[in-house]
């Protein structure tokens, strides 16, 4: 199982939208959620920053990253959450949500 923390900002003005849209999450993109080997999902928010966590318990993590951007409900859904969002300035080009370094966990 690999635990994985990513990072956001919240765009200006958009932090109600965006609790009002998680607070239904479509039944379909949960679903692809799973399918894709992530569990114990969440998003949490302090001072204009999201931070994501999640664990991946599958065996290809880039494949199945790459199999949720393809799915089209789950491409519907980010079209109306990534207005939400800003990348951090230090994302790298691409990056959408950028990755965090674990630098400790205990059981």
């Amino acid at each position: 199982m690999r635990r994985c923390g990513q990072i956001i900002a919240v765009r200006p003005g958009k932090l109600a939208e965006y609790r009002k849209l998680h607070e239904a999450v479509w039944p379909a993109v949960l679903k692809t959620i799973r399918d894709c080997h992530i569990r114990n999902y969440s998003i949490f928010h302090r001072d204009g920053m999201l931070f994501g966590y999640f664990e991946y318990v599958g065996t290809d993590f880039a494949a199945d990253m790459a199999r949720m951007a393809a799915d089209p409900k789950t491409r519907e859904w980010w079209a109306l959450t990534d207005p939400c969002q800003l990348p951090v300035a230090t994302a790298a080009k691409g990056e959408w949500w950028a990755p965090l370094e674990e630098v400790f966990h205990a059981d």
